[in-house]
């Protein structure tokens, strides 16, 4: 959540934030409101428990008719306190969940717009000519089924649309981006993370993934438990309710989770294959740091992500995400989308956000320094997406009788192999 005081002093910079993200900007009048209901009727509280706590004091000094008048005030007094504090929790809670409705705050370096209004800060990568080469591509899926290594057939036989197996190859090649994937995490010294796939709630809405993306995560009514989407949830809520100490920051861990999303409202959309699924696996990076280093630690996380494209050999670009396509905890974001030939595009691969305070404020987690204590930064940034790093190797790297050329940095991990062979003709 955004700080109140910062609300107070300039509305109209969230109200502009709102605008952007293209979110109910009356929102921001009704918290307001809201707000000035809590602190009034505190004040009101206080004042009348100061009164009754000196009427208190008087009543057994006096008598007769003047301990009866004291009396009959303090009742009245005693309900007075009762409505206020009525009131004044009324009020709190109404600020709560309004303020629990607002998102992040816009980065002011963000392009304004939906989701075509990115700008193309970076492009890597030479895109191949596959007709100068003399083949036609295949797709991912036709080359996984080439290679014995994606079985999406079966998958929605066992468990419906939009979900899979990877055989053969095609399990030792998820491995193996995994392992390469932690490999370069634990380098650059983040600390690696396996985590829970199941979260409380109190988890899944301090990371904000209760908004506007609830309608892409799965509960389970019975248990009240949510099924995670990243393991940004789990990382983010790691140190929920804590106080860490300034010197051991930042703090850097590398999740690896299975992930599960509904993809409500993408029906229609990249049904062929393995793009888009309900059931994934990902290694994701998480730092806390310093407010004041929210920013350039933003820039490192998009540098691992782009060590991660150019060690894989794809094609690339880095693009600034829109306002109205950012994640209500997201104040900028960065994607990098790696070119998918039988698409004719670029395609998300990894993304990486800068969340500022909004998250550690939610989840009540801060950092002392000193005397101080105050709310830290929380970034997130996708290292390896499975499926879609798969889709991207397969088709970029193929060779015209079916096979595709491993690259180098993967070789290690699958016994040395610099080329996955077709099984089946």
């Amino acid at each position: 959540m955004i700080d109140l005081r910062l609300l107070r002093e300039d509305p109209d910079r969230v109200r502009a934030s709102q605008r952007a993200r293209g979110e109910d900007v009356a929102l921001v009048d009704s918290l307001l409101s809201a707000d000035e209901r809590r602190r009034s009727s505190g004040v009101r509280f206080d004042e009348l428990r100061a009164e009754q706590r000196a009427l208190g004091k008087l009543i057994p000094k006096a008598s007769g008719d003047e301990k009866a008048e004291l009396l009959k005030k303090a009742s009245q007094l005693a309900a007075d306190v009762k409505a206020a504090d009525a009131e004044r929790d009324a009020a709190a809670a109404e600020t709560q969940e309004l303020l629990l409705r607002l998102g992040n705050l816009v980065h002011p370096d963000v392009p304004v717009g939906g989701e075509e209004d990115f700008v193309t800060l970076e492009t890597h990568g030479t895109i191949r000519d596959f007709t100068a080469e003399g083949f036609e591509p295949r797709d991912h899926l036709e080359l996984g089924q080439i290679l014995g290594a994606i079985d999406v057939e079966r998958g929605a036989k066992v468990s419906g649309s939009r979900f899979y197996f990877l055989t053969g190859v095609g399990a030792l090649l998820e491995l193996a981006l995994v392992n390469a994937a932690m490999a370069q995490a634990t380098a650059a010294g983040f600390t690696p993370m396996l985590t829970p796939a199941l979260v409380r709630p109190q988890s899944m809405a301090g990371t904000g993934f209760l908004g506007q993306a609830a309608q892409d995560v799965y509960h389970l009514a019975n248990d009240d438990l949510y099924l995670v989407g990243t393991s940004e949830v789990p990382l983010a809520a790691y140190h929920m309710d804590e106080i860490l100490d300034a010197e051991k920051l930042p703090l850097r861990y590398a999740g690896f989770s299975p992930c599960f999303r509904r993809e409500a409202g993408s029906h229609g959309k990249d049904t062929r294959g393995i793009f888009r699924v309900h059931q994934f696996d990902k290694v994701e990076m998480f730092s806390y740091v310093a407010p004041e280093d929210s920013q350039a630690e933003h820039q490192r996380l998009l540098e691992w992500e782009k060590q991660w494209l150019t060690s894989l050999e794809l094609p690339y670009r880095v693009i600034d995400v829109a306002s109205a396509d950012l994640g209500a905890s997201a104040s900028r974001k960065f994607d990098c989308e790696a070119w998918i030939p039988t698409q004719g595009k670029y395609r998300e691969l990894t993304s990486t956000s800068d969340c500022t305070e909004f998250q550690s404020r939610r989840l009540s987690i801060r950092v002392r320094e000193g005397k101080q204590v105050r709310p830290l930064a929380t970034l997130n940034g996708t290292l390896c997406a499975v499926p879609r790093t798969i889709v991207a190797i397969l088709e970029n790297h193929q060779q015209a009788d079916g096979s595709v050329r491993v690259p180098e940095v993967l070789r290690p991990y699958l016994g040395g192999r610099e080329v996955l062979e077709p099984v089946a003709k």
